[in-house]
């Protein structure tokens, strides 16, 4: 058995399969407020919005630009991705503390509780978008989600699906687990994460090494 380990996940792409979605909104946006940026929604990926807007967007853009994302997460399923209940289980009954580590709003993470009420009773902490200063590839969300569960960040295993979010993860000292559920997996090796898994099906602690 692995002890005192900790397990923080992202949350689009690697616990509810919503990235696809979010790619097609972005698109959306840029047919109407073009920002020239070649794949403009794969480049963002695991940016936090106010990194988006800040950077993508001049500030006179950036309420219409809020207005429509919180209309489109209000009207949002967030699946969750088959096998990550039962992996979760597994943890939870191996006192093996979680954190949710996403760029998104507090306001979606409670939505999706909302929706599925037994959710939020696996994780110790939660680290969203508007609780950090520096956006993934920034180590800083990581580094917060360690100590959200008081484990080091060396003996947690970080989830990603983004560049930013491997980035991220390997910046902060973490070991890193990448999701081909939202790049292609020859794009994930580039980031050369620590392991790459398909899904969470079939996934157990008992895969995992340090």
């Amino acid at each position: 058995m692995i002890k005192n380990i900790g397990c923080l996940f992202d949350l689009d792409g690697v616990l509810i399969d919503s990235e696809s979605l979010y790619t097609c909104f972005w698109n959306e946006v840029e047919e109407t407020m073009p920002t020239g940026v070649p794949d403009f929604a794969i480049r963002i990926k695991g940016s936090n919005l106010p990194t988006i807007l800040n950077t993508y967007y001049a500030p006179s853009l950036h309420q219409a630009i809020i207005d429509k994302l919180q209309v489109f997460e209000d009207n949002m399923v967030y699946p969750i991705f088959p096998g990550v209940i039962d992996f979760l289980d597994e943890l939870n009954n191996n006192s093996v503390p979680c954190a949710i580590v996403t760029s998104s709003s507090m306001d979606k993470v409670k939505r999706l509780f909302k929706l599925y009420p037994d959710f939020g009773q696996y994780f110790r902490g939660i680290i969203t978008g508007d609780m950090v200063t520096h956006s993934k590839p920034n180590p800083e969300c990581y580094l917060k989600g360690a100590n959200a569960i008081n484990r080091e960040i060396s003996n947690c295993y970080v989830f990603e699906d983004s560049i930013f979010g491997i980035q991220a993860g390997k910046a902060a000292g973490a070991h890193v687990i990448g999701l081909p559920t939202t790049l292609p997996v020859d794009k994930i090796k580039e980031t050369e994460p620590e392991m790459i898994i398909d899904s969470f099906i079939g996934f157990r602690l008992s895969c995992m090494k340090k």
